[in-house]
């Protein structure tokens, strides 16, 4: 079974400048990913999606194929996933004949995700024949029945109260609403066909991957690199200390 891994890095980036090939601990942001890919047990291919040259030359250094360049107008602030990954996918078709049966997104942003999470990603996948996709989660911060939004200057419930079942959730124990998870941006276990022939990332059938908090920080500001800096030399060091013995 042919299973591709894709890491989607454009140039751009407004928190933090160059930040896939920024040094994170050392190492480029997106070396992470393309080793944490290439070190699976079931991932066939690795292959980056950018635009930029820059980051081609990196990601080719680090092992990872880079067949071709990203268009520019999916490269923008305003590119989403499918476009990138259809892109990526009727490339290979058209170019090389390649048509894995599934997906994997690793986004360069989640540089804490192991192999062995990878790997038990595809593993939940492989064992239900009618899943479309594997996402992992972590627990959310803020049950999403306590969200708000602002109409007409007062505050409104963002989840309906006719929606959530309860008379004022935003009011409850939390305990008393039930598990709430968020997508954490690490893994993406996709059936290709529910992108190229779905037009979706996910599809309907989707199986999570609960992650710890720690594994689950995704870089998206100056913040998130420092907590993702910390962690990183802690492993690191951790690694170290294990080797010696």
């Amino acid at each position: 079974m042919e299973i591709l891994a894709i890491v989607p890095a454009r140039g751009g980036s407004k928190g933090i400048p160059r930040k896939n090939i920024k040094l994170l601990a050392g190492e480029p942001l997106i070396a992470y990913s393309i080793r944490a890919a290439q070190e699976s047990k079931h991932i066939s291919r690795t292959i980056v999606s950018t635009e930029d040259e820059e980051i081609r030359e990196v990601a080719l250094r680090y092992g990872a194929e880079v067949p071709f360049v990203r268009p520019a107008e999916l490269a923008d602030d305003h590119a989403v996933d499918l476009d990138v990954f259809q892109h990526c996918l009727k490339w290979l078709d058209d170019n090389e004949s390649y048509r894995p049966e599934i997906v994997v997104q690793l986004r360069p942003t989640a540089p804490l995700r192991t192999t062995a999470r990878i790997d038990e990603a595809i593993d939940l996948f492989l064992e239900a024949p009618s899943v479309d996709c594997v996402r992992t989660v972590r627990l959310s911060p803020q049950h999403p029945l306590k969200t708000w939004r602002v109409v007409d200057g007062y505050l409104t419930p963002f989840v309906p109260v006719s929606v959530s079942g309860f008379e004022e959730p935003y009011n409850m124990p939390r305990q008393d609403l039930g598990t709430a998870y968020i997508q954490n941006g690490s893994i993406d276990v996709i059936r290709t066909t529910v992108i190229t022939e779905g037009n979706s990332m996910s599809g309907s059938k989707i199986r999570p991957l609960i992650m710890t908090d720690e594994e689950s920080v995704n870089i998206d500001s100056p913040t998130d690199w420092e907590m993702a800096e910390l962690l990183m030399q802690r492993r690191n060091a951790a690694a170290g200390r294990e080797g010696a013995k």
